[in-house]
């Protein structure tokens, strides 16, 4: 018996059927009924059905199964979501720490002061300062990095 042109993908596409898919693999077949339902190839019912298969689906073979009876050609245009990037907290964050961190600062220094203990508020004091210079060191670093990786 002779091997077709085929047979290898064939045979490869049943081997990777059984494989365990991931969530990005079931995040890619929701797109492409999302875009089968837009272009009007599924009904609403329909999409809800295989939104179920696809979420409660484990393996390759099953969602290969949910989207069986769309075009590949709608399967191609949806491109797998690469995963999100971490995005930088926002400056506002940046501030309204800086001024808790502050208010804690002064709160901490006057509860000392009227204690009358002033051992106690030179270590706050101390610990306030080294604070700020590893913060100002760290903020230094951090803009000579950025600048150094621009260029």
């Amino acid at each position: 018996m002779t091997a077709k042109p085929g047979d290898d993908m064939a045979a490869a596409a049943a081997g990777r059927g059984r494989l365990r898919a991931s969530h990005a693999d079931r995040e890619h077949v929701l797109g492409v009924l999302k875009a089968a339902f837009v272009q009007g190839l599924l009904t609403k019912d329909e999409f809800d059905t295989r939104v179920g298969q696809t979420l409660a689906s484990r393996t390759y073979a099953e969602l290969d199964a949910v989207t069986a009876d769309i075009p590949a050609g709608l399967i191609g245009a949806q491109p797998r979501r690469k995963p999100a990037r971490a995005q930088a907290p926002h400056p506002e964050n940046k501030v309204v720490n800086s001024l808790a961190g502050a208010s804690f600062a002064v709160i901490a220094l006057a509860t000392v002061l009227l204690t009358g203990n002033f051992g106690l508020f030179f270590t706050i004091a101390a610990a306030i300062v080294g604070f700020w210079l590893v913060a100002g060191g760290r903020m230094v670093y951090s803009s000579h990095k950025k600048r150094s990786s621009r260029q």
